[in-house]
């Protein structure tokens, strides 16, 4: 694959998943903090030292989009501090830990960036990373806390900790991620990452029963140390076998396919930046085994539908679709229709595949409706990286050092704009973006019309993209030659690759 498409994975969808209302429980139940009749993860002992303001500005004809993204962005930066022993960090986990867990750090990293807290994701991406152990079976620490260590309600020792398989491979998918939209080369030298890397596609793989050969067969409680006590706290749950927690006899759910495909993808695009190309191959070539794994084994064509796991009988059973739409695992055709049909109310999936107006309804719901979770700390970063790349559509493509010579050149990314805003907006700022050493502004008047400024940082290569077919485009008032690409469901958008200069603005747009 000679270049990828960067996104936010599951960044959109978890907005959808979270903005519920609380829990049958009660609050209490699910670990929030009651003030006065209002539910809020806001976390009663503040770190010294707060990050300051993000610099990131949104501006739109649309004043409740506004009003949503100035909720979302003051909430998120009130979970960001430094001055811990932990190091420059954020809330990512149940409200009131004062922690952060694999799987939420993972999903709120592109809402992160786009705030400026580079520092804090590099931190925290690197905490998991160094924890990883083979005492606790290549898994790292599932939630680390403010004061660097495990978090003491999901960890009593190696033998007894919570944990959930897919949160590996999806800390090494989001370190891939944040090395494209950074561009820190520690992302792919650093003995720390790299030890984590390597051991998650590998030892990680071969401990947990997770490779193609054994995974229908695995059990799900595995590498149990002693004899199984059901009055141990964490011994069943040390090394569940999905994100679905509520299900204590699934044996594999498919978002550990998912997440696994995401990241032999990841890791084979990190070792092609280190210039490793057999081992970039061999990878590449897994990732498309677990693929077509997914589009066989776990498609029931009968019933024209993904499995969702595989119960204790290990029989596939449910219906799944939506993480491996986010995640592109799904194949073209009639297969991806079905998993859109199951994944309606994922934003992310309904930004990506041509639904802007229902991706729209759905973050104003989650931004403003007073009955969501909105206050959960995966919500508002998660709702930040929606915004970024999907009603801003912006997105990085990182061209392939091993592909550059098919090309005849190569750059490190290239800034992707698609706009988002279907027919309820009429048009959209984003001001102050950080991408790699650069900061832009992109500005989107409909869906045919687009302006980025480079406000600081070298010579910039922006794809500006738009729906439909075209054959030119309008750069700065000239007529350029459009490339037209048909994706996903023969979806066509047509664009062309500029260079916008130190200061610089471009103008593109569709010819009337």
């Amino acid at each position: 694959m000679a270049i990828r498409d960067i996104l936010a994975c599951s960044v959109m969808s978890c907005v959808s998943a979270l903005c519920q209302t609380a829990p049958p429980g009660g609050a209490a139940d699910a670990g929030y903090r009651v003030v006065g009749s209002s539910i809020t993860g806001a976390s009663g002992v503040r770190p010294a030292v707060a990050p300051g303001e993000s610099k990131l500005e949104f501006q739109s004809s649309d004043a409740a989009l506004v009003r949503a993204f100035q909720w979302m962005k003051s909430q998120a930066m009130a979970y960001a501090f430094e001055g811990d022993p932990v190091g420059p960090w954020y809330e990512a986990a149940e409200p009131g830990r004062e922690a952060f867990c694999m799987r939420d750090t993972a999903h709120q990293a592109m809402g992160a960036q786009a705030l400026g807290l580079a520092r804090h994701n590099k931190n925290m991406l690197r905490r998991f990373a160094e924890n990883v152990s083979d005492a606790r079976d290549w898994c790292s620490f599932w939630e680390i806390d403010r004061h660097n260590r495990p978090a003491p309600v999901d960890y009593e020792n190696d033998a007894e900790f919570w944990f959930n398989l897919p949160a590996n491979f999806d800390i090494l998918d989001a370190c891939y991620r944040m090395y494209v939209w950074t561009g820190d080369l520690d992302y792919v030298n650093d003995p720390v990452f790299l030890n984590f890397y390597d051991r998650t596609v590998t030892d990680y793989v071969e401990r947990w029963g997770l490779g193609l050969e054994e995974v229908m067969k695995r059990p799900r409680l595995m590498n149990v140390r002693g004899m199984i006590d059901p009055g141990k706290k964490f011994q069943s749950a040390r090394g569940i076998p999905g994100y679905d927690e509520g299900d204590h006899k699934y044996v594999l759910g498919v978002d550990v396919l998912a997440t696994q495909y995401a990241a032999y993808l990841a890791y084979a695009y990190i070792q092609e930046a280190r210039r490793n190309v057999d081992q970039a191959r061999i990878y590449l070539k897994k990732a498309a085994e677990v693929r077509t794994f997914l589009n066989t084994t776990w498609w029931n064509a009968r019933e024209q539908h993904f499995y969702l796991q595989l119960d204790q009988d290990h029989q596939l059973e449910g219906r799944g679709g939506a993480i491996l739409l986010a995640r592109d695992a799904v194949e073209d055709g009639p297969k991806m229709k079905s998993a859109l049909q199951e994944a309606g109310r994922s934003i992310e999936v309904l930004y990506r595949y041509g639904d802007p107006d229902s991706g729209y309804d759905r973050m104003l719901d989650a931004a403003l409706n007073p009955r969501s979770r909105r206050e959960y700390p995966e919500v508002p970063f998660s709702w930040v990286g929606a915004l970024v790349n999907g009603t801003m559509g912006v997105t990085l493509e990182a061209d392939s050092p091993l592909q550059s010579a098919i090309s005849g050149y190569w750059v490190a990314a290239a800034i992707k704009t698609v706009p988002g805003l279907g027919t309820k907006v009429g048009w959209a700022e984003l001001r102050n973006l950080p991408v790699r050493s650069n900061e832009i502004t992109v500005r989107h008047e409909g869906i045919r019309k687009t302006v980025l400024t480079n406000q600081r940082g070298p010579a910039i290569i922006w794809k500006a993209a738009f729906p439909g077919s075209f054959e030119t485009l309008l750069v700065n008032g000239r007529p350029a030659k459009a490339q037209s690409t048909r994706g996903p469901l023969d979806r066509v958008t047509s664009s062309v690759r500029v260079t916008v200069g130190a200061g610089g603005t471009v103008t593109v747009e569709v010819p009337k």
